[in-house]
């Protein structure tokens, strides 16, 4: 239906972002606030050694268009990181949809955050209806082949990491809830902290020595606080200077 002669890749010839819908209409409406707040700390977080920023997409609730040979099937994953790829469409648009054939790159690690509606799925624990597009584990696995998966459960606050090996899905065990991976130099782990003021478990990155990556706005809380420690620290230093000098019977000039 697609193919042309000569052959034209599929690049050439199938849809694109522009052709494919980026909204479901039999899911109205916006993600929970939680489904809302765990992507962007992930997003604010995701900073790799490896990759610069203008080399990084992340996307939470996005269509993800997976398969050439049906193209209208996709899924919408809570929240993915495809690398050495601009965080802008070819045209320096932002992106209505990922769609892989036009990309030319998967997605490197996908979250799913756990509910009781999407558990089985996610879990790769429902079959496949002959008739219905292959469930979301089967598309990460085994078509698309993205390195890493992990799944967060928002209700119990557990978190799973899967690693494909020779072709499948396998579960790695964590240490302290954290999983460190080497070709992006950050780890994945359970934080327990304050984000946007609401205590409880979250999933973010951390560093090469096991920090939490600081969010803009608590790197920007610490070099507010750092500044002003340096400011006081220069303060009682010339402070002591002056009772030095006036030891000494001289009289510094303060002006």
């Amino acid at each position: 239906m697609y193919q042309t002669d000569p052959p034209r890749s599929p690049e050439e010839v199938l849809p694109t972002m522009y052709d494919l819908k980026s909204e479901d209409p039999e899911e109205p409406g916006l993600p929970d606030q939680f489904h809302l707040l765990q992507p962007r700390l992930l997003d604010e977080t995701f900073n790799s050694p490896s990759y610069p920023s203008d080399k990084i997409f992340t996307a939470s609730d996005m269509n993800l268009y997976y398969d050439p040979h049906h193209p209208t099937w996709y899924k919408r994953p809570d929240w993915f990181v495809a690398v050495d790829i601009s965080p802008l469409y070819k045209n320096g648009d932002l992106r209505l949809s990922y769609v892989v054939w036009q990309e030319g790159i998967s997605p490197f690690i996908i979250v799913e955050l756990l509910s009781p509606g999407t558990e089985k799925e996610d879990l790769g624990q429902t079959l496949r209806d002959a008739a219905k597009p292959p469930t979301k584990w089967e598309v990460y696995e085994q078509i698309l082949r993205i390195p890493y998966y992990a799944i967060f459960d928002r209700y119990k606050y557990e978190f799973k990491m899967f690693k494909l090996d020779g072709g499948r899905y396998a579960e790695v065990s964590l240490s302290n809830s954290r999983f460190w991976i080497p070709e992006i130099e950050l780890g994945l782990g359970v934080w327990q902290g304050s984000y946007h003021n609401i205590q409880q478990p979250w999933l973010r990155w951390y560093d090469a020595l096991g920090n939490w990556v600081l969010t803009p706005t608590e790197a920007e809380r610490q070099r507010t606080k750092q500044e002003r420690q340096r400011t006081e620290q220069e303060r009682r230093q010339k402070e002591r200077l002056i009772e030095q000098l006036r030891a000494l019977g001289v009289e510094p000039d303060l002006e």
